[in-house]
C-alpha cells in the first residue's frame, strides 16, 4: 500500500455474511457470548451456565450444528447432560433470538447480525452445500413479497424463514 492510500474498512452492508472460519478466535467467541448475555439480560431472561455452554459450542462454528453434536462436544469437555437439557437450552437460545434453526438440517447456528432483531426485519439463511457454512442477509423485501402474494391468494402464511442452498464464496472459488 502506498503512502497515499488509506485502508478503508468495509461497512456492514459490504461485509460478507460468510466470515473466514480461520479467523474465529477465542476473543471473537467471547464477544459473541457477551452479546448473547446482554440480549438475555435485556429480555429479563436467565443466561444459565448450560445455555452459555450450548451457545459457545454453536458460536464456535460458522456451520450449523445439531443438538447431538453439541451434546458430544460438551461431553468431551466433561459436561454430561441429558439430551432434553440440550434441547431446552436450544429452545431458550432460539426464543432469545441469539441462534437460528436451519430447518433443512435440523441444526442451529449463531445469529451474527444484530439489525434484524427489531420487529419486521427478517433474514434469509444462506447455506453452503460443500463446507456447511451458514450466512444470513437481510430478506425483508422477500418476506414482503411473500406476504403480498399470500394476501392476493387469501392465504395466511406462517413463513418464519427462507433458506437458500448453494456455494459460499470460499467454496465457489475452490478454496473450501
Amino acid at each position: 500500500m502506498s503512502e497515499t492510500q488509506v485502508p478503508v474498512k468495509a461497512d456492514a452492508s459490504q461485509r460478507s455474511p460468510f466470515p473466514n472460519p480461520d479467523q474465529q478466535t477465542a476473543k471473537k467467541i467471547a464477544q459473541t457470548v457477551e452479546r448473547a448475555a446482554k440480549v438475555f439480560a435485556d429480555k429479563n431472561l436467565r443466561f444459565t451456565k448450560l445455555r452459555q455452554q450450548v451457545f459457545e459450542e454453536i458460536a464456535a462454528t460458522h456451520a450449523s450444528i445439531g443438538a447431538y453434536e453439541i451434546l458430544a462436544r460438551l461431553a468431551e469437555k466433561g459436561t454430561r447432560v441429558a439430551p432434553i437439557s440440550i434441547y431446552r437450552a436450544i429452545d431458550a437460545l432460539l426464543d432469545a433470538g441469539v441462534i437460528h434453526r436451519l430447518e433443512s438440517k435440523n441444526a442451529f447456528f449463531a445469529c451474527r447480525r444484530t439489525d434484524h432483531t427489531s420487529k419486521g426485519r427478517r433474514p434469509i439463511f444462506l447455506s453452503c452445500e460443500k463446507c456447511g457454512a451458514v450466512g444470513e442477509v437481510d430478506g425483508q423485501r422477500i418476506f414482503d413479497l411473500i406476504g403480498e402474494a399470500a394476501r392476493g391468494a387469501k392465504f395466511a402464511p406462517r413463513v418464519k424463514f427462507v433458506e437458500v442452498q448453494g456455494l459460499c464464496p470460499r467454496c465457489a472459488a475452490g478454496e473450501g
